[in-house]
């Protein structure tokens, strides 16, 4: 048999080091933010940090998951649908991720696939092992081609049959590099209430699955609602093999970026920089620690801001998880204003069919947001959310669908186009507001059968004058301020219709950014002699939002809200 790769007879200490971290027990633990939460503390020894996510399932990319099933897409700067931990990744590490750093099974399967189909493996029995795990040590090799550290987070959960290839891979780059590579394996430690103490035996359960795949994680990492008590600890010891200052707890808190500053108090930093034998120095976490104590202090300005939501019911439950970003830029703008900020879900398709509660919750928000969405299951309530807003001067913001619906609606019911809609709900309205034009690789890529899509990010021209020109301004954030250029995510198919701009222009509709060469509608909002705050864009600026940096529109949003 031929193998792929040969394991070295010294084993020697690479410039490049991995650390995986796998999760076991349940899933949604929190790998992601694990990972990251590390890796700032690892930035801040000066080293510098890249992360890969390894994802199970068979789908190229997450653009075409339900986000109900699997939550938000986090869309990156070159275009990737990934997933969401990309978006924690981004936010943790102050880091553009894009392609390299995201992965899934079933682009390593089609991958060999096609190497098969080039004779590249000379004729070889391809088998899923070697081959496939040799695939994903190239991915994670490459991403650490410009990195001191690559972080390397397996989807899903210790036992599955779907992640074994993971699992696989990290066994094998051990085996070759075993001074350079380390395992974190997160666990859960439940406390049922009729016991009343932490139990650590599914973490033990846990631990024995990946034992039975030839792996001894170095570090366990427990999730459970207080911190590890030192007799868990003792037990996790003496249980799973590892030495009892190498069990960190990762207890519930009150937000997700507390988390690096309790890896930091337990030296997690120090330990593993020890274990991949690289030097430690003081680090300064202040910017960090600044920010932890704004998000835990008790904030005077109190606001309420409803997200006119359509992916959010999932049985008896609403899953938040589906605009993660979106949730996560409102929070960094309301710690940027000392606000307190509480946000409401009002469901879109309950309120189209004139639901009062649905209704009574839209008119406590002091803020509108209607977000990113397809398909015409909830439009007419997004487009009466809309209505409302615009009518009783509460502060809006549209995104994506938000931008187009809010477009419809003032053909609607300003201009008068009763039957004004987008051709992606009703293929034969009269008036097309919003359609999909033909394909041009120059602007969009083609998703699926025929489908195309604007992805990633794309320049766009703000009016002087406008709202969108003064934010961008007072924000220091133009890409270019002599040619008043921006720059921003796109995730959409479908465009306002150009037809139809002189027809709203005159009755006091604002386009107040376009594409550099004029043929995209980017930004549109209403004067402020009409509305105090009412601008929506094509793009998707949540996705840039850092807790360290807000996005200057949501910084806006957030003060239009209080002043309301």
């Amino acid at each position: 048999m031929s193998f792929h790769g040969i394991l070295p007879n010294k084993k020697t200490a690479n410039k490049t080091k991995y650390i995986f971290v796998s999760g076991g027990v349940l899933s949604g633990l929190g790998k992601g933010v694990t990972a990251a939460s590390l890796g700032v503390l690892l930035q801040a020894h000066g080293y510098k940090v890249s992360i890969i996510k390894c994802e199970n399932y068979l789908n190229l990319d997450s653009g075409n998951i339900n986000p109900i099933e699997h939550g938000d897409v986090f869309l990156c700067e070159d275009g990737l649908e990934a997933d969401l931990d990309l978006g924690t990744y981004e936010r943790f590490l102050g880091e553009e991720v894009g392609s390299k750093n995201f992965t899934t099974m079933g682009q390593i399967y089609s991958s060999v696939i096609e190497k098969t189909k080039d004779l590249q493996f000379n004729g070889a029995t391809v088998d899923a092992i070697p081959y496939v795990p040799e695939e994903v040590i190239r991915r994670i090799k490459t991403v650490g081609e410009d990195a001191d550290i690559v972080l390397v987070e397996l989807g899903g959960t210790a036992g599955e049959y779907q992640n074994v290839i993971y699992y696989e891979a990290y066994r094998i780059l051990h085996q070759r590099q075993p001074l350079d590579t380390i395992h974190i394996h997160l666990t859960y430690l439940p406390r049922p209430d009729h016991l009343k103490e932490l139990k650590s035996k599914p973490t033990q359960m846990s631990v024995k699955a990946i034992n039975a795949m030839g792996i001894q994680p170095d570090f366990i990492v427990g999730r459970a609602v207080h911190e590890i008590d030192e007799k868990r600890r003792e037990k996790i010891s003496y249980y799973c093999n590892i030495d009892k200052e190498d069990v960190i707890s990762n207890p519930d808190c009150k937000t997700i970026y507390e988390i690096p500053l309790i890896f930091l108090k337990q030296k997690l930093d120090r330990k593993v920089l020890a274990k991949l034998n690289l030097p430690a120095k003081k680090i300064n976490l202040n910017p960090w620690k600044n920010l932890v104590k704004i998000v835990q202090e008790k904030n005077t300005h109190p606001t309420k801001i409803a997200i006119v939501a359509k992916y959010i019911s999932t049985g008896d439950y609403e899953l938040e998880d589906s605009y993660k970003s979106l949730i996560e830029s409102l929070q960094h703008a309301s710690w940027n204003q000392d606000a307190s900020l509480e946000i409401v879900f009002v469901n879109a398709e309950k309120l189209g069919r004139g639901k009062s509660a649905e209704l009574k919750k839209l008119k406590t928000a002091d803020g509108i947001v209607v977000p990113i969405g397809w398909g015409e299951r909830g439009v007419e309530g997004k487009i009466d959310a809309i209505t409302y807003a615009r009518k009783n001067k509460v502060p809006y913001l549209g995104l994506c669908y938000g931008m187009q619906l809010a477009s419809i609606e003032f053909a609607r019911n300003v201009v008068g186009l009763k039957d004004a809609h987008t051709t992606e709900v009703d293929p034969n309205t009269p008036h097309p507001i919003v359609h999909d034009i033909p394909f041009d690789e120059k602007y969009q890529r083609i998703k699926g059968d025929g489908a195309s899509m604007r992805l990633g990010a794309y320049d766009c021209v703000l009016k002087p004058g406008t709202l969108a020109h003064s934010i961008y301004k007072k924000h220091k954030a133009f890409k270019d301020l002599k040619k008043n250029l921006i720059s921003e995510r796109h995730r959409h198919r479908f465009e306002f219709n150009n037809d139809y701009r002189q027809q709203l222009e005159e009755k006091g509709f604002v386009i107040s950014g376009t594409s550099p060469d004029d043929f995209f509608v980017e930004v549109i909002e209403l004067p402020k002699k009409i509305h105090p705050f009412f601008i929506a864009t094509q793009a998707h600026p949540e996705y840039k939002s850092r807790p360290l940096s807000p996005h200057p529109l949501f910084i806006e949003f957030m003060k239009a809200t209080l002043a309301k």
